[in-house]
């Protein structure tokens, strides 16, 4: 129980820059990876045709939608177990991790019957070159159906977190990630002993990963995490825990489900000049991955932290957090901006970029770009607003800038006929939400931290 102790202590005695980066490092290195085998898959995948870059950006809101539902869920059993660490109740400690795998589980289930039916008609309804749709079909057949790796390993993750062992979540995140980057070409092509299977060998290359980084998390809890004790004896779903992780997770599945019907829309409206069009809108998603993975590595270190300290009742670490999030995240889009500013057309051409697409991403890359800056502050508070129980804030914000602003703004803006106008929409948005952002954190400091003692 020492030991237990002193790891719990840390998140209210350690000076704030060295824990939340201690926290943090491991975390945004791991997305760092991540991020990089997104692009390193879609770079393999371009290499096959563009119309095989475009069906895996067709897919991107399935796939966006499931990982929604197992960080959102996360998110809420991060932000719950940390607040039982810090109020010193194990039993209910140990009852909020249980009923948080039992709701994976439940997640992944879902899933398999969605892709098993769903999946034809979901690419038909996009687009109707043939081609384009059977190579989405099959992508998409594998990764939901073989979806249980994604889904555990994001829920054992972060029941490491919560209890500060982001080292190991590092250690089984480059794992599934540098596995991927590894078989993605062997399977594409059919390298060595291995068969070529095209874009299928891109999704059995995915969940695979995914696959390895489960196990190593579920073997890194039952040996390492010995603040949460995994015993299924007598386990029995508990609704009012439910109750209280999706109160903090719904807001974030929503949100992250939001991401998806916004790509679906953009790639309808994009799909009326060009497939090209979809093309350039997929690379971008994977390109900004790069930048945002490593924020919401950090903010995955803010979560923790700040709901330790608000059990605690300690407003001064909260507030320390806070700054100190917000400073890290900018200098971290700040980095990204300069690069979509300065080399778009390198970045396009890892992607094997035509002339056409060059003529449509450098502009639209070179559009966005400044709305990073606004987005290091939005979805750092986003973060506060979770580890607070506030999530909802969080997913009024994402329904203001992505449903209320960006897509309105997107098609009135393709009505000029011009592609290029089309882009500006995502700058507008997140100034937008930007201001909802400040007025809802005024709010949490009148209400909520203004009452605390510390």
């Amino acid at each position: 129980m020492k030991e237990s102790a002193t790891e719990q202590n840390k998140m209210g005695v350690m000076p704030i820059t060295r824990l939340l980066l201690s926290i943090s490092l491991p975390m945004m290195f791991a997305m760092l990876i991540q991020s990089l085998y997104n692009i390193v898959d879609s770079i393999f995948v371009a290499k096959i045709s563009e119309n095989a870059l475009t069906a895996v950006s067709l897919a991107f809101p399935i796939q966006s939608i499931m990982i929604a539902m197992a960080t959102g869920t996360g998110v809420g059993i991060n932000a719950l177990v940390s607040m039982r660490l810090g109020q010193q109740e194990q039993d209910k400690v140990n009852k909020s991790a249980l009923n948080g795998l039992f709701l994976a589980c439940c997640s992944f289930v879902l899933f398999f019957v969605v892709g098993a039916l769903c999946m034809p008609a979901y690419m038909h309804q996009q687009t109707s070159d043939p081609e384009i749709a059977e190579s989405g079909i099959i992508y998409l057949r594998i990764v939901t159906t073989m979806s249980f790796g994604l889904f555990g390993v994001i829920t054992f993750d972060r029941l490491l977190q919560s209890t500060g062992r982001t080292v190991l979540t590092m250690i089984s995140q480059c794992a599934g990630a540098v596995f991927n980057c590894v078989f993605d070409p062997i399977l594409i092509f059919g390298i060595g002993p291995f068969p070529r299977l095209g874009i299928a060998g891109a999704a059995y290359a995915t969940v695979s990963g995914q696959i390895l980084s489960c196990i190593l998390s579920w073997q890194f809890n039952i040996r390492y995490n010995k603040e949460i004790q995994f015993s299924l004896k007598g386990f029995r779903p508990s609704l009012s825990i439910i109750r209280q992780i999706y109160k903090v997770g719904v807001p974030s599945i929503l949100l992250g489900s939001i991401n998806s019907v916004t790509s679906y829309t953009m790639n309808m409206i994009l799909g009326t000049f060009s497939s090209t069009a979809i093309a350039v809108y997929g690379i971008y998603f994977k390109l900004i991955s790069f930048i945002f993975l490593p924020v919401f590595g950090l903010n995955n270190g803010i979560v923790p932290i700040v709901a330790y300290n608000f059990g605690a009742c300690n407003k001064a670490r909260i507030y320390k957090t806070i700054r100190t999030g917000i400073k890290f995240a900018f200098c971290i889009m700040a980095c990204g901006t300069i690069l979509f500013e300065l080399i778009p057309a390198r970045l396009l051409q890892l992607f094997n970029a035509s002339d056409h697409m060059l003529a449509i991403g450098v502009p639209a890359l070179r559009i966005i770009a400044p709305s990073f800056l606004g987005a290091a502050v939005s979805i750092s508070l986003s973060s506060v607003f979770q580890a607070l129980r506030h999530a909802f804030y969080s997913m009024i914000i994402s329904f203001v800038r992505q449903l209320i602003v960006l897509l309105p703004c997107a098609y009135l803006l393709s009505r000029t006929g011009s592609i290029h106008n089309i882009w500006w929409c995502f700058l507008i948005a997140e100034v937008s939400a930007l201001g909802m952002t400040f007025f809802f954190m005024g709010r949490i400091r009148r209400t909520v931290l203004n009452t605390l003692e510390g």
